[in-house]
């Protein structure tokens, strides 16, 4: 640290309050494990509790003993050296074992919570994809629905999620409903959680997949049985076909510019051209969501104008290529057709 960047002697208490506010705030928020919004989480939160006390027994223990060893030196060497290392070392191996007994039974409490007899799961595939999700909800009465980068589920009702990765190892984790678990290629791993609270929680890929690793998250909303009905039906339906004239216009430069090669619009062809695309996300409902490119960005007309022109500025190394030739007309115009997604 340069000098001159704090000032000398103790922090005073504007420093003492960020510090503090800081420190307090990482246990707060949509992504933290001290957050639990269901059985699971609440698991593996007091997990946390029982490991940051240990850890912080350990070295209230090594403190009082170098303060003692300050204040008391004479009465130190009169103990020994070997006694006090061998005590150290035996009080440091008993805190670390009863540690790793509560994290084993832990984590066997929470793979058991929630799987026996009651209400039948709703099961959710999820595929991990360089830097994208595709999540699909294939027992609904309407047959798969598809969607991408937001999850949503209903509040109180135990969802099983069945983990699968598209191309290298990825891992999926939503701190406030579950701990991290892998997804690797051409294996379904799969996790049961309920979450007993409706909300929105943000999730994050956990395993280094890649150049823009940090640039995949995703997002959960807990909803009402009622909501997730009427949401899950709407997204079994097919796009809309636009009525609007620039709204048709948008749709027809959608597909003469390619995007219908990549992506997916249930509902939109003309002539030669269809949008039944399996590279990039599912737009069908696309006007639905809070975020674009894997939480990168909110939603709205400049983000998405900026990601359509620009994507490989935002987010380098993702496989959809900035449209950076599209003329001011054609662009306005897709992304006016994108937003009309509902």
């Amino acid at each position: 640290m340069r000098p001159g960047l704090l000032p000398p002697g103790p922090p005073g208490p504007v420093l003492r309050l960020l510090l503090g506010g800081g420190l307090l705030g990482g246990c707060d928020g949509s992504q933290s494990v001290l957050n639990p919004h269901g059985p699971q989480a609440e698991a593996v939160a007091v997990l946390s509790w029982v490991l940051f006390g240990g850890a912080a027994l350990i070295f209230l223990a090594v403190m009082a003993m170098v303060l003692a060893g300050m204040l008391f030196p004479g009465r130190f060497r009169a103990v020994g050296a070997g006694r006090l290392v061998g005590g150290g070392t035996a009080f440091t191996v008993a805190v670390l074992l009863v540690l790793t007994v509560a994290a084993t039974l832990v984590g066997a409490s929470v793979t058991r919570v929630g799987t026996g007899p009651g209400e039948e799961p709703l099961r959710i595939k999820v595929v991990g994809w360089m830097w994208w999700w595709e999540v699909r909800y294939p027992d609904t009465p309407w047959g798969e629905v598809v969607s991408a980068n937001e999850i949503r589920i209903p509040a109180g009702r135990p969802v099983q999620f069945e983990l699968e990765a598209g191309d290298v190892i990825h891992s999926f984790w939503v701190p406030g409903l579950y701990g991290k678990r892998d997804m690797i290629p051409g294996r379904i791993n799969r996790i049961r959680l309920t979450a007993t609270e409706t909300g929105i929680l943000r999730g994050q890929c956990a395993e280094f997949c890649g150049e823009q690793h940090t640039l995949m998250a995703f997002e959960v909303e807990a909803m009402e049985p009622e909501a997730f009905a009427a949401w899950l039906e709407n997204e079994a339906r097919p796009a809309r076909a636009p009525a609007d004239p620039a709204l048709a216009a948008g749709a027809a430069a959608f597909l003469e510019v390619g995007c219908g090669a990549c992506h997916a619009v249930r509902g939109l062809h003309r002539g030669p051209y269809a949008a039944v695309g399996t590279l990039g996300p599912d737009l069908t409902h696309f006007a639905g969501r809070r975020t674009l490119a894997a939480a990168t960005l909110p939603a709205g007309t400049g983000p998405l104008a900026a990601w359509i022109a620009g994507s490989q500025h935002i987010k380098p190394g993702n496989r959809m290529p900035s449209f950076d030739r599209l003329d001011g007309e054609r662009l306005t115009a897709i992304v006016r057709y994108l937003e009309s997604l509902e």
